[in-house]
């Protein structure tokens, strides 16, 4: 993931790897935003001595970083929800990040002197693509409606696709090796309909294969190379790695009740495991650019650097406004001219401004921006590399602060509609209502047979079973009480919560007095942690 300017050790990469861990940990105990809290201590952390120089190798970062990244939140995505917001999510995963990339690169073409056009839209393509993780997680913290995070996932699973393509375009054009717009649309199509191709070519095999693993553990190690094989696949063939990553993840996501429950338990823990390491290990890499940048920074004012940070940075902020309003409202304003009928309610203008203000850039825009070329094809240096940085950086760190910490706020201000706590727990009762239903007919044909005959006993135990969790989710409904403030629902996981953990030091004392041993102690301690997973299956 990094490489360091002296001699790299594991020793750096362990001290970066607890260091975000911890730092994200803290984050999480202050209920604040982990992303933004480890992006301010890196920066403060990359002038203290004994810090390594890390470097964001892009060779290990858009290979080895974004495939997983990219991959636990396709898992996590509805497909069902992507479809349905499919126009919106098209229109800023594809539309928006080609207009960021004119808009920004014809505003650097004309604020910095000396700068080529071509450059200038390197630079660009490579601010162009919000972070996937940041947004979705600050859209999270603060109970933004549903759609509103599956538009902003949505987007962020197939944007990075787009300002890579546009990105190699720019640089092949700054470069000299020619630029024509046919050959444009040409690498457009061949990494679109490439990455698409190679990821519904790969998703049924695999999916058979994750099906048949009988083991547990030699299934997600399978699942741990899913998406390091479907990026590398699509490479080979000059197509868009992260589109094939994002098109098997969503497919793997969409038939995960296909694979055993042990299975489902055990990767989604690894893989939360990985992409919470992951992703603060790279808001960390970002804080700690600065020294590097700034370093080789050489030849510029002060004065001047700071006025094209801030224009460059108004101009992302702002053009995703410009971008955002026309393309929700237009469509369905010249829907309702051509075909002379409503086509559903437009979205509040609210929801829309928190989609404009929700533009946070992250690693992918500094990992993109460190693999731009040395030097073009002639041998000179490649024209203001060290400028494309140095304004990435700012445009990453300042989205990230600015917009990540007011993002909460506005949400506040403008009072949009949080999921209904209620609702939620009414729509879980009736889906599981009609599931308990069929699975009382279920086992009403199976015990008509003389083969699934049961004790009179057990028959009424597997009966009783599922009249329990058909009204178990209803009972939960119950009022708040009054001295306490809790719900009748979180009463019940605390008081499941503490009996269990007294069985628990049960088991323990019989261990320790020598009647039970460590292997039948670690038997009973699982099953007890299964019953404890379902008392805290609605919680975060």
């Amino acid at each position: 993931m990094t490489s360091v300017t002296h001699s790299s050790t594991a020793t750096d990469l362990l001290l970066l790897v607890a260091g975000s861990t911890a730092v994200a940990g803290v984050a999480r105990g202050l209920r604040t935003s982990a992303p933004l809290l480890l992006v301010a201590v890196g920066l403060a952390a990359s002038y203290l001595p004994g810090i390594p120089a890390y470097t964001l190798d892009p060779h290990l970062v858009l290979p080895l970083v974004l495939p997983p990244l990219l991959y636990t939140a396709a898992l996590d995505s509805s497909f069902l929800g992507l479809r349905a917001n499919l126009r919106p999510v098209a229109m800023l995963s594809v539309g928006y990040v080609l207009f960021c990339t004119l808009l920004v690169g014809l505003a650097a073409y004309a604020l910095v002197p000396g700068l080529p056009l071509a450059a200038a839209f390197v630079l660009g393509a490579v601010v162009a693509p919000p972070d996937a993780v940041a947004a979705t997680a600050v859209a999270r913290r603060v109970g933004l409606p549903r759609v509103l995070v599956t538009i902003l996932q949505g987007e962020s699973l197939v944007n990075d696709a787009t300002a890579i393509t546009a990105y190699r375009v720019a640089v092949a054009a700054a470069v000299g090796e020619g630029f024509s717009w046919g050959t444009a649309v040409g690498h457009f199509l061949l990494a679109a309909l490439g990455g698409t191709a190679v990821g519904l070519a790969m998703m049924v095999p695999l999916q058979w294969i994750r099906a048949r693993l009988a083991s547990p553990l030699l299934l997600n190690t399978f699942s741990l190379l899913v998406p390091f094989a479907a990026y590398a696949a699509a490479e080979a063939f000059e197509a868009s790695g992260v589109i094939a990553v994002v098109v098997v993840g969503l497919y793997l996501g969409h038939r995960a009740h296909a694979v055993d429950f042990a299975t489902r338990l055990q990767e989604e823990a690894v893989w939360r495991m990985v992409s919470f390491v992951l992703e603060s290990s790279v808001f960390a890499l970002i804080g700690l650019q600065l020294r590097r940048i700034l370093a080789d920074l050489v030849g510029y004012n002060a004065a001047q650097l700071m006025l094209w940070a801030a224009a460059i940075l108004g101009v992302v902020i702002v053009g995703r406004f410009v971008w955002t309003y026309p393309a929700t409202y237009l469509p369905s304003l010249v829907g309702r001219l051509v075909h002379r009928r409503p086509r559903g309610p437009a979205p509040p203008w609210t929801a829309t401004f928190v989609i404009a203000w929700a533009g946070m850039r992250g690693v992918v825009s500094l990992a993109v921006a460190f693999s731009v070329p040395a030097t073009v094809e002639s041998g000179a240096p490649f024209p203001g590399r060290e400028l494309i940085l140095y304004l990435t950086f700012t445009v990453v760190v300042g989205t990230l602060l600015l917009q990540g910490l007011t993002l909460p706020t506005l949400v506040r201000v403008l009072r949009l509609p949080r999921p209904d706590p209620q609702q939620l727990i009414l729509t879980e009762a009736q889906a599981q209502s009609d599931a308990s239903r069929a699975a009382l007919e279920h086992l009403d044909a199976l015990l008509a047979d003389d083969r699934n005959r049961l004790p009179q006993a057990l028959e009424a135990r597997l009966r009783r079973v599922l009249d329990r969790r058909q009204n178990a989710v209803w009972e939960r409904l119950g009022a708040v009480h009054h001295e306490t403030g809790e719900s009748a629902d979180a009463t019940y996981q605390r008081l499941s919560r503490e009996t269990i953990e007294a069985e628990r030091q049960a088991f323990v004392r019989l261990r320790d007095q020598g009647r039970i041993d460590d292997e039948l102690l670690r038997h009973l301690v699982r099953r007890l942690d299964f019953e404890e997973a379902m008392v805290n299956r609605g919680e975060e």
